[in-house]
């Protein structure tokens, strides 16, 4: 019989026991969040290798400070921020490269049952060059059109994430967009 109160969600009981020091439990609660973590992070730094340290790091951080996670908000809006500071961090450190690491082309190959390699090719240039361009994007304006239209948050958390008002997310995220159409007439 389950003896949690109800309305408490399986993340809610995982965060608790993993406030008392259980793996088992900590060890779901990066299964349950990983790849959210990792998709943020790939958005936002637009390197595998980037994205795979900064998901390390944001889960390395909430190993440490497990206990100062607000029970009632959950593990997600605390792993959004931390994740969006890993990636700050790493962007400050790491020299960028445009070249597209030789195991994504082994992925993608794999991933492309019509084996049409000029398509994957057209995919592969289009979606480098969006990441190129959103890297172009000031840095809130990335993290706040990312954060609402990518992770489908609500403004308001996008705004508490950030630091930021309501109206100044609106505003990133609208001069954001207006940024990307130019940045993109006639290129994809």
């Amino acid at each position: 019989m389950d003896d949690t109160p109800e309305g408490t969600t399986p993340e809610a009981r995982l965060l608790k026991l993993a406030k008392t020091g259980d793996l088992d439990a900590f060890e779901q609660l990066v299964a349950l969040n990983e790849r959210r973590v990792f998709a943020l992070a790939l958005r936002l730094t637009g390197s595998m290798e980037d994205a795979k340290d900064a998901t390390q790091e944001a889960f390395i951080r909430l190993h440490r400070k497990i206990g100062q996670i607000d029970s009632g908000r959950g593990v997600g809006p605390w792993l959004y921020a931390v994740t969006l500071n890993a990636c700050r961090d790493i962007g400050r450190v790491r020299q960028r490269s445009r070249l597209v690491p030789m195991e994504n082309w082994a992925s993608l190959a794999a991933a492309d049952p019509t084996g049409d390699p000029e398509g994957l090719y057209a995919d592969m240039e289009r979606e480098e060059h969006l990441r190129t361009v959103l890297r172009l994007l000031p840095e809130k304006e990335r993290a706040a059109l990312l954060l609402r239209e990518m992770e489908g948050l609500a403004t308001e958390e996008v705004a508490r994430l950030l630091g930021s008002s309501v109206s100044t997310v609106r505003s990133q995220i609208c001069t954001a967009r207006l940024k990307l159409r130019k940045l993109l007439r006639g290129k994809l």
